[in-house]
């Protein structure tokens, strides 16, 4: 009854009004008026397009060693780094549109670090190599406007970026506390993650939750109910697109190590072969998720009864997650079992590979930063 009535008021403006406006207006005038009217009253709401934008929401702001501009002398002798945005940079957008920020405001920042990266830390080292995995949050930015915006400041009307954005980054400091000697040391992340690969879409999804929740070494495999056409995935065909979801998790949590990725396509050569080299028993509890079987009348075992290796001075977890149909009982779990994996289960839910992974992670890192004493493998 609304639409209709809606409707014949835009009819009666034209029915009533035609010949008084056609006379007082333009012809263009008048039909600009008309279109606008019937547009307002006839158009349902659920057909007018309604743009929308993802926000990303930077806790740090993260840099690529290769984006450090040649260092700046702080006058003491010292360098100090910057880095240079460009305007249409997501970073320089945030900066402008959500902060707010003018020149001269702080901000935290870091640079990435890649697994296995040396650092050197002599006071003449390479720049880009002896600040990677560094943070501040007291680097202070400056807008550099460009074309006919003067005012260096996020625009008025709609808060853009007048141009692009430097950030100097002073105080820099290791977010791993580097021992300041040749033998120097870094803390590594307690967790690691074997996980059967999932959909495309949903492995977009799923990374930067893994980044955020922090995870040392990543290993996307194939599995017997893996697609063989999920590897052929644009994140595996552009490398620096899978990167780029990852440091997104890094800026919302605020870190700066980046987890390493190993791509296998044979799960049953990897578990017989790289696994003791890339996670020693010795070091790490071996970990398999698989739901609980309705008729199974022992008590699962759960995250926090997982029995740690007795020659570990730390708790370390590598967990192997499988895919959303979960992983073949005759075969793939029983080969996992073979190789010290403990089974673990999360309830009779079969759950999606991103509720499963999100809800695993955490656990597992509650688990290796108990304060109790390990139970030891006998």
């Amino acid at each position: 009854m609304a639409s209709f009535i809606k409707c014949t008021a835009a009819f009666s403006f034209h029915a009533t009004s035609s010949s008084g406006l056609h006379q007082a207006l333009s012809p263009t005038r008048y039909h600009h008026i008309k279109t606008q009217v019937f547009n307002s009253f006839v158009l349902p709401q659920q057909v007018r397009r309604i743009h929308k934008t993802s926000m990303l929401q930077l806790n740090r702001f993260l840099f690529e060693q290769s984006e450090l501009d040649e260092p700046i002398e702080d006058g003491g002798g010292d360098t100090i780094p910057t880095v240079t945005l460009t305007k249409n940079d997501y970073r320089t957008i945030h900066a402008a549109r959500t902060l707010g920020l003018k020149n001269g405001d702080t901000l935290r920042a870091g640079i990435v670090r890649k697994k296995n990266q040396d650092v050197d830390l002599h006071p003449h080292a390479d720049q880009k190599n002896r600040h990677a995995g560094n943070v501040t949050d007291q680097a202070t930015i400056e807008w550099l406007p460009e074309g006919k915006i003067k005012k260096p400041e996020p625009t008025a009307r709609r808060g853009d970026p007048p141009g692009s954005l430097r950030v100097t980054l002073h105080s820099l400091a290791s977010s791993y506390r580097v021992f300041e000697n040749a033998a120097h040391e870094e803390e590594t992340l307690p967790v690691s993650l074997i996980l059967a690969l999932p959909r495309p879409l949903a492995l977009g999804r799923l990374l930067p939750m893994i980044a955020q929740l922090g995870v040392e070494h990543l290993v996307l495999t194939s599995a017997k109910k893996v697609p063989k056409d999920y590897f052929g995935s644009h994140l595996f065909r552009k490398p620096h697109e899978l990167e780029k979801l990852l440091v997104e998790g890094l800026c919302q949590a605020g870190d700066t190590q980046l987890p390493h990725v190993s791509i296998v396509k044979h799960l049953k050569s990897f578990v017989n072969g790289d696994l003791d080299t890339l996670f020693p028993p010795e070091e790490y509890a071996r970990v398999i998720a698989h739901p609980q079987r309705y008729n199974d009348d022992n008590p699962p075992l759960r995250m926090s009864n997982v029995v740690f290796p007795k020659s570990s001075t730390s708790r370390k977890i590598v967990l192997a997650v499988g895919p959303e149909g979960g992983w073949t009982e005759d075969n793939e779990l029983d080969m996992f079992r073979d190789q010290g994996f403990q089974q673990i289960s999360l309830g009779t839910r079969i759950l999606r590979s991103d509720v499963a992974v999100v809800s695993l992670l955490s656990l597992a890192h509650a688990t290796c930063a108990t304060t109790e004493q390990p139970p030891e493998a006998s």
